[in-house]
This record gives C-alpha cells, structure tokens and sequence, in this order.
C-alpha cells in the first residue's frame, strides 16, 4: 500500500511523515507537495502536487492507494484547491482518502467549518472510501500570544470562559498515523481534541506558574482584540479573523469531551503544562 501525504513539508503534515516513517517502509510514501525540493529532507519520495497546477495533480497521485488531505492553509481557498486533489484522486485510482477537518464541522460555529463542511461533501460525493479527522485546536495555535503574554505581562483575548479541548499538533499526527496504518476506518469520522479542556485564564494561570511572573488573562471586546493583533504585526485582515473566532470559543465551539483522540493514539494527549514548556523554551 502506497500513502501520499499532501502539505508533507508542513508543520503537521511533517510530524506525521516522521511518525509514519516508524510505523512502514520509506518506499510506502510519497509527500505530495508544490516544491519537491524543500521536502528532500523527509527521507521519502516527492511529487509536485500544486492546488493551482492541476495537471500536476493526477500525475502525482498514479499509484498512489490511500492519499492523506492535510487542509490547506490558504482559508478562503480551501474549497477549490481540496475538490482539484479529490477530482484528481478519483480520476487516478486512488481507493481512500483520509482527511483533516474541523472539530464539530456539521454544527460548529466558526466560519473555518464552511470550506471543511464542503469538502467532506465532495469526498462523500466522490464515492471513494474515506476517514474524516476532525481536529480540535492546536495548543500551538497559542505559541505568538503566551511569548506576547511573558513581554508584555498579560494574556489577551476575547474568548471569555469558553473551555478549550487544544491537543499538541503532534497528537493529532499520531491520530493520522493510527488511521492510516490500522484497519477499520472506512467511513468513521472521529471528533479529535484534547483530554483536559482549558479556558485562557486557566492558560494564562500556566504561564505563571511557568515563568513566577503574575500573568493575568484580559478578556477584552473582539474589535479590541483585533486591533491588538494588528498593532503586533498580524495583517488587518487576519487579525480581524482570528478576532472574530472568538465568540463561537467562548459559546464552547471548541470544547469536546469524547476523549476520541486519546483512544484513537492509546495514549492521554499532550498535558497543557508540557506543551506550554515546550512553546516557553521557543
């Protein structure tokens, strides 16, 4: 069985090639990304697979049997560039699609759900075998706000106590693993998020017990938080996205407590206090 893993050279898109690397022969994957070149470090074959060059597309998926879609990091693109790798999927033979989507992605209130919804809709409609992994929140999603949060003396936000099931960006690699090398998968869609949910006060409680600097966390209007971020450099634009996901995580968009990841890797999911060790050492 042959595994293409598109967004190899990504951040999670690498963990999981490392991961799968322990689990089957190099010769098993091929990473399936725009430059080639940039995942010579992988150990695995590369193909050029561009959203935008479609002819690049079924090329690089021939003889390829289960394909993982890692979503693209372009939102507002993701729908057509995921329907041009599933067209191009079927149209090579590919059997499975195994693909990374959102918490809650029927119901959840964050317009990241809307490219997510539609995707799973065409690879249902594509009529190949397919797994979807709805990850919850990466804790990494929170690495820029806990060093913004230690030099400036507090944690900002507009969340509210909206609970947050974030997981490490490596345990949800570890859940694409497990499905992509274990059988009994075909048509599950697990809701993937961490065991121990957290509001950001309790985050910013962390930093402090970490650093021995009292960190409070400010919860501020979401307009506020927006031009917060942009005043830090984030682009207007995506400052005033980020901003605006907050009060779906404040209405618990984010909050899940099946433990499905866990059972998934066999094992408990990444504690807070180790991962925001991690993000604290840079």
């Amino acid at each position: 069985m042959t595994i293409g893993i598109t967004g190899a050279t990504g951040q999670l898109g690498r963990l999981v090639v490392a991961q799968l690397k322990a689990k089957v022969a190099a010769s098993e994957l091929v990473a399936l990304v725009r430059s080639p070149a940039k995942a010579a470090d992988l150990g695995i074959a590369a193909r050029e697979a561009d959203y935008s060059k479609p002819a690049t597309l079924e090329a690089a998926l021939k003889g390829i049997d289960t394909v993982l879609l890692i979503s693209s990091s372009e939102v507002g693109q993701r729908e057509a560039q995921h329907k041009a790798i599933i067209d191009a999927a079927k149209k090579a033979g590919v059997k499975r699609i195994v693909y990374t989507s959102i918490l809650h992605a029927d119901s959840s209130a964050l317009d990241l759900a809307v490219e997510h919804r539609a995707t799973e809709a065409a690879i249902k409609a594509s009529g190949m075998a397919y797994t979807f992994l709805r990850n919850g929140w990466y804790i990494e999603n929170y690495a820029a706000g806990i060093q913004g949060a230690v030099a400036g003396g507090a944690l900002y936000g507009a969340a509210g106590n909206g609970k947050i099931s974030a997981a490490a960006r490596a345990d949800y690699a570890a859940a694409a693993v497990a499905v992509l090398t274990t059988p009994g998968h075909d048509g599950k869609t697990y809701e993937l998020a961490g065991d121990t949910p957290f509001t950001l006060t309790e985050l910013a409680a962390e930093i402090s017990r970490q650093t021995g600097k009292t960190i409070p966390y400010t919860n501020v209007a979401i307009a506020d938080y927006a031009a917060g971020l942009a005043s830090h450099g984030v682009p207007e634009g995506f400052a005033k996205m980020i901003a605006g996901w907050e009060a779906p995580i404040s209405q618990g968009a984010l909050f899940d407590d099946s433990h499905t990841l866990s059972k998934l890797i066999g094992r408990p999911t990444t504690p807070l206090a180790d991962a925001v060790k991690v993000i604290l050492k840079g």
